[in-house]
């Protein structure tokens, strides 16, 4: 077996049995407009309205945006398709010179019809590098699955060095096996990255991702999708600045332990539910990574040797001592801005909305909130964070294919010509950006200490 300890195999309690399913109602859906249900977040950009028809358009999500290498352009990339594990993913990119006005997005990778043909291309992420390459990379689909099309593949990559205007294919980056992985080393591994990569104070550009154990050695997840058994790993580019061939890529892959950091799932402690990992680093070179789980509550670590050894995951409180930050099973990113403080994004909710509990992740992932983050060095958490300030929300309806509720989940968030926006899907239907002023984030402040 490859190196790390052996996975926990855990024996599942039929009284927490469940699937994941929308609860009964006798209420009639409510009747939208999907060509102008966009208004209902109110946002102040634009991106993307599917069009539907022939087009493969109606589910986006993983929106990442980001600046061009000369920073004159806001570039976007998302995956996009019919719907979320429909078969036919694929990476969009598109440009903007003033962040109102967007291109008319291209596939760069991945599947291009309606039908479930051709192999998937699926969470697409971009690294810009110091000589102004910009590198796509994205789990690619092989043919063989393990857990699932989107969720099993080999990590792609392409490239352009002309800020985005065509792209050559550069193969797959090699990635190492671990004790999680299938013990038939053909079968690729079951990850994501979702977030941009961050480049740290050293240059090294640095990105944390979810590693889910094969369904060979646990295929019983106690509540669906969800509940799979999975870890949260990271990954440093090591020479990416000198614009390597995907097999010329140098990566450290951490941490060195190889097991990754775990939550345990309530009632199960074999079982651990810790993923998409969103890191920054803290201004004196340490990282801090926050987590989803299936817990109801963010989860964070903290590592003083850029990601090679990690403190014990514990709940992300607003303060040493403070009361508990919510989150159902959700994407929880946190980034930095440029006056020195962090800027967390969240939902304020343990996974129970109303009728809906925590494994009905499509209805209980909504509104959505932030809270503003400043450093505190000799604290336990070297983050604290204001109260919970809601910017958007659907009002619990759903829309698009998978009809869903959900609202930014897998955004993105850019400073750019004196605006700070935060660019969000909006039920993985619509992409749309939201300024967040200085006055609005000023509705946050962190407790003193």
């Amino acid at each position: 077996m490859p190196g790390g300890r052996p996975p926990r195999r855990f024996h599942n309690k039929n009284h927490l049995m469940q699937t994941i399913e929308t609860p009964a109602t006798n209420e009639p859906a409510p009747a939208v407009d999907p060509h102008l249900d966009w208004r209902r977040s109110d946002p102040d950009r634009i991106v993307y309205l599917p069009k539907g028809g022939d087009r493969a358009d109606t589910d986006n999500e993983h929106f990442l945006v980001f600046e061009s290498p000369k920073g004159d352009e806001l570039l976007a990339m998302w995956t996009q398709s019919t719907v979320e594990c429909f078969g036919n993913n694929h990476i969009m990119f598109a440009r903007s010179s003033d962040g109102y006005v967007w291109s008319e997005p291209e596939i760069i990778a991945g599947a291009r019809g309606l039908d479930d043909a051709g192999l998937q291309a699926s969470w697409g992420f971009p690294v810009v590098t110091r000589k102004g390459r910009i590198y796509c990379f994205y789990l690619n689909e092989t043919g063989r699955t393990d857990i699932d099309r989107a969720t099993t593949g080999t990590m792609g990559c392409i490239y352009s060095d002309d800020t985005g205007r065509t792209w050559v294919s550069s193969g797959d980056v090699a990635m190492p096996r671990n004790a999680f992985d299938h013990p038939d080393p053909d079968m690729p591994k079951n990850w994501i990255v979702w977030q941009i990569p961050i480049r740290l104070a050293s240059g090294d550009v640095f990105t944390g991702y979810t590693h889910w154990t094969s369904k060979h050695w646990q295929d019983s997840p106690p509540m669906g999708w969800y509940s799979r058994d999975s870890r949260s790993h990271f990954f440093r580019f090591d020479n990416i600045d000198d614009h390597p061939s995907a097999a010329e890529m140098r990566i450290t892959w951490l941490p060195g332990d190889k097991v990754g950091l775990e939550v345990p799932f309530p009632g199960l402690p074999d079982l651990s539910v810790a993923q998409e990992p969103s890191v920054v680093q803290l201004p004196d070179g340490r990282i801090f990574c926050v987590m989803r789980t299936f817990t109801g509550f963010i989860w964070y670590a903290v590592s003083a040797d850029e990601g090679v050894t990690w403190t014990k995951p514990e709940v992300l409180k607003t303060h040493d001592g403070g009361a508990p930050l919510k989150q159902p099973i959700s994407s929880c990113p946190l980034y930095p801005l440029r006056d020195g403080r962090f800027l967390l994004i969240y939902h304020n909710n343990d996974g129970h909305v109303g009728e809906y509990k925590p494994h009905h992740a499509l209805h209980n992932r909504h509104p959505a909130f932030f809270a503003v983050g400043e450093f505190r060095p000799t604290a336990r958490q070297p983050v604290w964070f204001g109260p919970p300030v809601q910017f958007a929300d659907t009002d619990g309806i759903p829309i698009g294919p998978k009809g869903t509720s959900e609202i930014a989940t897998y955004p993105s968030l850019t400073e750019w010509k004196g605006e700070r926006i935060l660019w969000y899907p909006d039920r993985k239907y619509y992409l749309l950006g939201k300024c967040l002023t200085d006055e609005f984030l000023s509705q946050s402040q962190p407790k003193h200490g």
